[in-house]
């Protein structure tokens, strides 16, 4: 958004005030509006990504609930929308009501142009920085499953190849700690598949009683036990030719596991109380926080049904090893309770980006997510700080985005390591890194790497 196109509007019922500030902005695209009829009216004709307005506004000049009201007009139709209000030296307290509200900030009256020049820039700055994260979110979502947002390099890895066995019918096994999202990954097979327009049936394997699971899983017929009054279909025919989701399979009884390797077999299963063989043609996918082969060692998972069930393998990497991830998420899901809780527009304060960086998530993005509809509820103003989500404050390493900085940290530590590698050889190490002895010799003595501790027993061998 270049400067000749930033539309602002300007919401003042005073002539005087309204010619000031349009003179205070006029590299910008100032629309004026003096009620809140016309300034709603505005608003939806120039999308303005920011907004000033008057809080004394027609009918009622002396009175704040014109503007109070008009604040919530706009965070409702625009919630993306910046809104500084700009209020009397006597109305501070009502400028606080509206900052609670979601406005972005306030500017008393008579106001300085340079103060309230240097607000709008930063507004707008603001809206150009989420508007920059709302597309990197987009350009850098999980592929093609619905739902999935990460940068993370093993997060589209995974992606990928949730694309290239979606359309088959191997059965996938999901390995992940609770919360890293093995479920939006089991829908994302379903929904790229062809099986997309027929049942997803998800079932915890967990959650059942053992005595029950297996009506649950496989149905029963009329009479098989007390209480069974009528025949009843389970979960896997179901979901015949749709995808069988069976969570924490890893809590599967030993005496449902030979069971449910049969039907892994044979494509059939017989209701409880049965007879019958009935077919069913559905794609299982599986799920567990738990490690297998352990469980296998243990006597409590079969090994042949594993190998059944381990056709194609993804193991998602929790929360903390996937970087940015958590911040990316956060953002994401600011904006979306934001707009559930009708909160106008929420933004993370650097605190609570350091808080959320620094934070090891143990409950990966179920926890995250929950933290941040909390942080959502119980924010006061249009910032989210470190508290809000339960966090202790973090310090903020500004060094961190410096990119000369992190430059120079990255060089020196692999000139150290290519120089321990060839026990100090200066040639074999300037062909190594790719550059010639002079400009070797020039970045040891940027980095004093000739007498640096790190290196300094090695012998510099021409």
């Amino acid at each position: 958004m270049t400067d000749k196109r930033r539309p602002l509007l300007i919401v003042e019922d005073d002539p005087a005030l309204q010619k000031q500030m349009r003179w205070s902005f006029d590299e910008m695209e100032v629309v004026l509006a003096n009620d809140r009829e016309s300034a709603i009216a505005q608003l939806r004709r120039h999308e303005p990504a920011v907004a000033t307005i008057d809080l004394g506004l027609p009918p009622h000049p002396d009175d704040p609930t014109e503007g109070m009201q008009l604040l919530e007009d706009i965070l409702d139709a625009a919630p993306d929308t910046k809104v500084i209000v700009v209020s009397g030296q006597h109305d501070r307290s009502n400028a606080l009501k509206a900052i609670a509200l979601g406005a972005y900030d306030f500017c008393e009256k008579p106001f300085q142009p340079e103060l309230l020049s240097l607000i709008v820039e930063r507004a707008f700055r603001l809206w150009e920085l989420q508007a920059e994260n709302r597309r990197l979110q987009e350009t850098h979502s999980g592929g093609s499953i619905p739902g999935l947002i990460s940068r993370d390099p093993q997060m589209q890895k995974l992606s990928r190849t949730v694309e290239k066995v979606a359309n088959t019918n191997a059965t996938v096994l999901l390995l992940g700690e609770s919360g890293t999202g093995k479920e939006l990954f089991a829908r994302g097979l379903h929904q790229l598949s062809t099986r997309r327009n027929q049942r997803f049936v998800a079932i915890n394997c967990a959650a059942i009683p053992e005595n029950l699971l297996e009506s649950e899983l496989f149905g029963y017929e009329k009479g098989a036990f007390t209480g069974a009054a009528k025949q009843t279909p389970g979960k896997i025919e179901t979901a015949h030719k749709g995808t069988l989701f069976l969570d924490e399979i890893g809590d599967l009884p030993l005496s449902l596991q030979a069971k449910m390797l049969r039907f892994l077999q044979q494509r059939v299963i017989e209701r409880v109380g049965g007879r019958e063989e009935i077919p069913v043609d559905v794609r299982i996918v599986c799920a567990t926080h738990q490690h297998l082969k352990n469980l296998i060692g243990q006597g409590r998972f079969r090994e042949d049904l594993y190998f059944r069930l381990a056709e194609i393998v993804l193991d998602i990497p929790p929360l903390r090893d996937r970087k940015g991830d958590a911040t990316l998420l956060a953002h994401g899901f600011v904006r979306r309770f934001a707009e559930e809780q009708k909160r106008g527009s929420l933004s993370l304060l650097p605190d609570a980006v350091a808080a959320i960086e620094a934070h090891a998530w143990p409950g990966n993005v179920r926890e995250l997510e929950n933290c941040t509809k909390r942080a959502v509820i119980m924010a006061e103003g249009s910032g989210l700080h470190a508290e809000d989500f339960g966090l202790e404050p973090t310090p903020v390493d500004a060094e961190a985005f410096n990119l000369r900085r992190v430059r120079d940290q990255a060089e020196k530590e692999t000139i150290i390591r290519v120089l321990s590698r060839v026990n100090g050889n200066v040639s074999k190490t300037a062909e190594l890194l790719g550059v010639s002895r002079p400009t070797l010799y020039d970045l040891l003595d940027k980095y004093n790497l000739r007498t640096d501790a790190a290196v300094s027993k090695l012998p510099v061998n021409e």
